[in-house]
């Protein structure tokens, strides 16, 4: 059974935190990538949607961005490679996005990706409705964990 400390100790532990702050740097480059590869103005019409077992998954707001896209496809991996090594990269996927999605909608999505990944990078907790305590056989951890989100809950109130 692990104690207390060794759970916190994983969960704030700076190689994980370094990894969030590359993979939150990894979306934020595509408007570089777009200028570098001479199609700067490609960046307002397309976003790196996700990556997903070493394929980037790129959505494009229109079929004529796809096709441009697909003419830098071997130089976006390139660049992907070189600057993210760790990632493993394999591929790249260039997708339309659903009809109807503005750029208010992608920039709404990204403030609450870049939110999720704060909250996530600095360790915050979930929400009480969130947690489930059900799963915990230790009665003695369970007790201790419930206090300690109450304590936070409480903290993060004043």
């Amino acid at each position: 059974m692990k104690r207390v400390g060794d759970v916190f100790s994983t969960i704030f532990d700076k190689n994980f935190m370094e990894k969030s702050r590359g993979y939150s740097s990894f979306f934020d480059c595509w408007e570089d990538l777009m200028v570098k590869n001479g199609i700067a103005v490609a960046a307002s019409h397309s976003w790196i949607k996700s990556v997903e077992k070493g394929l980037v998954w790129i959505e494009v707001d229109h079929p004529g961005w796809k096709q441009i896209l697909q003419t830098k496809e071997s130089k976006l991996m390139h660049d992907f490679r070189y600057r993210f090594p760790d990632m493993g990269i394999s591929g790249i996927s260039i997708v339309l996005c659903k009809p109807g999605t503005t750029k208010e909608q992608r920039a709404k999505s990204k403030e609450q990706r870049e939110e999720s990944e704060e909250s996530y990078a600095f360790g915050a907790v979930a929400e009480p409705q969130d947690i489930q305590y059900g799963a915990i056989k230790d009665e003695a951890l369970k007790e201790v964990l419930m206090r300690l989100e109450k304590y936070i809950a409480e903290k993060e109130m004043s």
